[in-house]
């Protein structure tokens, strides 16, 4: 079962480094053949843990009708309508390809139309435990794009209840656009890690006049630096932080408007880096057609452009598991965020570099190439020096600067790149694993 170890995660106790993929409405819009696609292209491509909702609007229904809840009460689920078997074959598929599913509880328009009582809270989280609780492959998500101010005492209600039934299995929670649960639940027992979302917007959208707007004046603003979440949620508790919504691939940005540009691959790259090499303990992909498991299928929304088994093979999707591999292969599990060991880091939104290091190796990202200047005190001595291009995988070597200064690769355009310094060990673990 996943469990958490310091600023990260372990599975079986193995160091686990989460990377996750976004699908809302797995278990409302996906046959039992189509999540048997769906499932195995995720784990080719490296992705281990999945996010979804159990239930996502009124009458959520699975494909064959069957409903989750009766009359929409959730002291009510509905466990004749064999909504609730669709929900453990898609766990079971997961748990075969060696992925965590997420679980939302419900989304969170649920919570602000004030859905909950204490009673059908208590019951509802009783319910799930006792349902799903054989499931070692599983977590819970409380939230879901959703303030925790809305009904802090129901949130507390759920995450304690489910800790009471199951202590062993973590409970987080997936909050609204550019905000954190840090920002309600830090220090709290029955949380074990914190998400943030770091949203869609890019540094122009602050306000869009839109229902999203980041109205309440201690929600910072942090534009398109994700990393800046990571650094400032571990001042506030010391556990995992990750991104658990970033602006997804083939998304207009600032939703609303499809006339506007859609994020793309490399800029989700650059979240994933930014974040995991700021200390994130993971990082959450998302594209635009998989989160809403587009297929003719309900109504379409944020201007999706083609169909959710389609896009399985979008750029960043394929691109995500060179971050995975790159940090299981450093030992993810020793390291820290390492801002102290860049001599030139001067560079403003694209520009500025993120720096990790762990016992054996120190990561640089930059978005933009350029020089990178590393300073004394790697803790370590580097054997080998590594240019990867985490576009396509490729790791190319480097000669040993002995002033630190190294120049990044050149091409038409521009790349991001990763330097890597790397001892011995992790040096061979480098090159066997990209």
């Amino acid at each position: 079962m996943l469990q958490t170890k310091g600023r990260y995660f372990s599975l079986d106790g193995r160091p686990f480094f989460w990377l996750g993929d976004t699908c809302w409405l797995l278990f409302s819009r996906m046959t039992r053949e189509e999540m048997r696609l769906y499932f195995r292209n995720r784990a080719l491509q490296g992705f281990n843990v999945v996010l979804a909702t159990l239930v996502h609007t009124p009458g959520y229904a699975d494909r064959e009708g069957h409903r989750a809840l009766a009359g929409d009460d959730f002291a009510r689920p509905d466990v004749d309508s064999g909504y609730w078997d669709t929900v453990e074959y898609a766990i079971q598929l997961a748990a075969e390809n060696g992925i965590q599913m997420g679980l939302v509880l419900c989304w969170g328009d649920f919570y602000a139309k004030n859905a909950f009582t204490p009673a059908s809270a208590s019951a509802y989280a009783s319910f799930l435990s006792e349902r799903l609780g054989s499931y070692s492959n599983l977590f819970w998500l409380l939230g879901g794009d959703v303030r925790g101010s809305v009904c802090p005492d129901i949130f507390r209600l759920l995450g304690r209840t489910l800790k009471q039934k199951d202590p062993s299995r973590l409970v987080g929670y997936h909050p609204f656009g550019r905000t954190s649960s840090s920002q309600w639940f830090a220090g709290e027992e029955w949380l074990d890690f914190h998400l943030f979302q770091s949203g869609h917007r890019d540094r122009s959208q602050r306000s869009l006049g839109a229902w999203d707007d980041n109205a309440v004046s201690d929600e910072e603003w942090m534009g398109e630096e994700n990393y800046r979440y990571v650094f400032r949620d571990y001042e506030r508790d010391v556990k995992p932080v990750l991104d658990g919504e970033p602006s997804y691939e083939e998304i207009p940005h600032g939703l609303h408007d499809p006339s506007r540009p859609y994020w793309t691959a490399r800029e989700v790259r650059r979240y994933a880096w930014w974040s995991v090499l700021a200390g994130g303990a993971g990082f959450t992909y998302g594209h635009n057609s998989v989160m809403q498991v587009w297929h003719d299928i309900g109504t379409p929304n944020f201007g999706v452009r083609r169909y959710w088994d389609e896009a399985l093979s979008a750029q960043g999707a394929g691109q995500m598991r060179f971050l995975r591999k790159a940090m299981e292969a450093v030992s993810f599990e020793e390291g820290r965020s390492a801002q102290d060991l860049l001599r030139n880091n001067t560079g403003e939104e694209d520009e500025y570099l993120v720096a990790f290091r762990s016992s054996d190796a120190l990561l640089v990202y930059s978005y933009t190439g350029g020089t990178v200047a590393v300073a004394d005190g790697l803790g370590f001595v580097p054997s080998s020096a590594y240019y990867l291009n985490p576009s396509t995988g490729a790791l190319s070597c480097a000669a040993l600067a002995q002033d630190g200064v190294y120049q990044l690769p050149k091409g038409p355009g521009l790349q991001d790149w990763v330097l890597i310094l790397a001892g011995e060990r992790t040096a061979r673990k480098l090159e066997a694993s990209l």
